[in-house]
């Protein structure tokens, strides 16, 4: 309902409580404040969510393709560990770099302004490089430049995108919404090798960059299309970036269960690494360098990441997200380590689909649980101290893992990685804190 419609002598804060409970949208305690009133949608929230979702897929989709061909581009032509860890620096460094300020402008300006000019940082930087390669000057320097580029764009857009969601969905339905999404986004990256494989045998690399940029040029015009609401402080008079990256620290530091969550968070990916990044390179050293190879092992992932976002969505998790949270890396860590032991490729790939199942129940349960114990006038700030957490992780985690590749087999990695997840979720299960900040130790 618009505001102008409105001709009773409702406060703004009354009206937009009726129109949402009319709709059927529970209110949320945490967001009622008269500093912090209601962000939910006086539209369909459905419509727009789809809308908004599919841009993010769109544009997903061409960077996911983009990412596989340089990912498999840099380890056919140099099969290098050191060149890995600088793809990954490359890759992840200028998120951390962007991430603080990110976060602040999420919290103070137009999350969709923010969305749709991160999008566009990243069409043109493809867009040259594409221009650069067809010339015959492309290079693998040039490429981690891009993709220095590439990941500004990412940094800025993660904490906007994150923070958006909870203002389109009820709090009831983010799980749920969550998991879809993760399903979808898991479809995405079943597509992407299989497109991106199928295109490297046949294209050139710049035909793959030129593709990335018209699929987000769709995704700019999907999300400028889409009628966000606007957030409590978006429109407010701007202060010191610097006092609001102050008072969001205080907020993170004041709630201790937020900074355990994000400390496991960190160490979790940090552990991840090996099997993020360095399974491409063990499989073209243990099984084989063809194509297709390099392409199933992504497919398999994706099928299983697939099948457990929709099964997250269907089933939710147990009741206390700590639970699903530790339990998922448990069993991360365990498929982990079956995949440094499996001794042919087609056993390897069978675990690796069952550890893709299992990553959505950590990833989803994690976000949703941040979503919900978040104060929205918060969330950009704190999503991008997520974002320095995963980012600064994996980076740390090539520093030590990549070189180790080209003196150690990667499937050793895989083992002593697994081992150290399993024992990170289980101390995060016998963390009384953590099982207890959802009232889960009555027992």
């Amino acid at each position: 309902m618009d505001d102008k419609t409105m001709q009773t002598p409702l406060t703004s804060e009354q009206a937009q409580t009726i129109s949402d409970e009319s709709k059927g949208f529970p209110q949320d305690p945490m967001q009622t404040s008269p500093d912090n009133p209601p962000q939910l949608p006086s539209g369909p929230w459905i419509r727009r969510t789809a809308w908004f979702l599919g841009g993010q897929t769109v544009s997903l989709f061409g960077s996911a393709l983009v990412q596989y061909a340089i990912v498999w581009y840099i380890t056919l032509t140099t099969q290098s560990g050191v060149m890995m860890t600088l793809s990954t620096l490359f890759g992840f460094l200028p998120q951390i770099l962007i991430s603080l300020p990110a976060g602040v402008w999420a919290d103070r300006y137009s999350r969709k302004r923010l969305i749709v000019g991160a999008d566009a940082l990243t069409a043109i930087t493809t867009l040259i490089l594409a221009l650069v390669f067809l010339s015959g000057h492309g290079s693998i320097v040039l490429i981690f430049a891009a993709s220095a580029l590439r990941s500004i764009g990412a940094g800025i857009q993660m904490p906007a995108v994150t923070a958006t969601l909870p203002q389109l969905v009820p709090p009831d339905k983010l799980m749920k919404v969550n998991g879809i999404n993760g399903g979808i986004q898991s479809v995405t990256f079943l597509l992407a090798p299989a497109v991106s494989g199928a295109m490297m045998a046949t294209w050139k690399l710049e035909s793959i960059f030129f593709v990335d940029v018209v699929t987000a040029a769709l995704a700019i015009g999907i999300i400028a299309s889409i009628a966000l609401p606007p957030h409590a402080r978006e429109g407010q008079e701007a202060g010191s970036q610097w006092r609001d990256l102050q008072e969001g620290l205080k907020y993170l530091w004041d709630h201790a269960f937020l900074k355990n969550l994000i400390g496991y968070y960190f160490v979790i990916m940090f552990l991840v690494v090996p099997a993020a990044f360095l399974t491409p390179l063990m499989v073209t050293r243990s099984f084989g360098p063809e194509i297709w190879k390099l392409t199933v092992n992504e497919i398999a992932f994706g099928a299983g990441t697939t099948l457990g976002g929709f099964l997250m969505a269907a089933w939710g998790g147990f009741k206390n997200r700590i639970h699903t949270i530790a339990y998922a890396c448990i069993a991360f860590g365990a498929l982990i380590l079956g995949m440094g032991i499996s001794p042919v490729f087609w056993i390897y790939l069978v675990v690796l689909f069952i550890t893709g199942v299992t990553l959505p129940s950590y990833n989803i349960a994690s976000m949703t649980l941040l979503q919900e114990q978040v104060e929205n006038t918060y969330q950009g700030r704190v999503f991008s101290f997520v974002q320095i957490g995963s980012s600064a992780a994996m980076p740390l985690g090539m520093v030590l893992f990549g070189p180790l590749a080209d003196v150690v087999r990667i499937e050793t990695l895989l083992i002593f990685s697994g081992v150290l997840l399993v024992l990170t979720g289980t101390i995060m299960m016998i963390d009384r804190k953590m099982r207890c900040a959802e009232g889960g130790c009555a027992a």
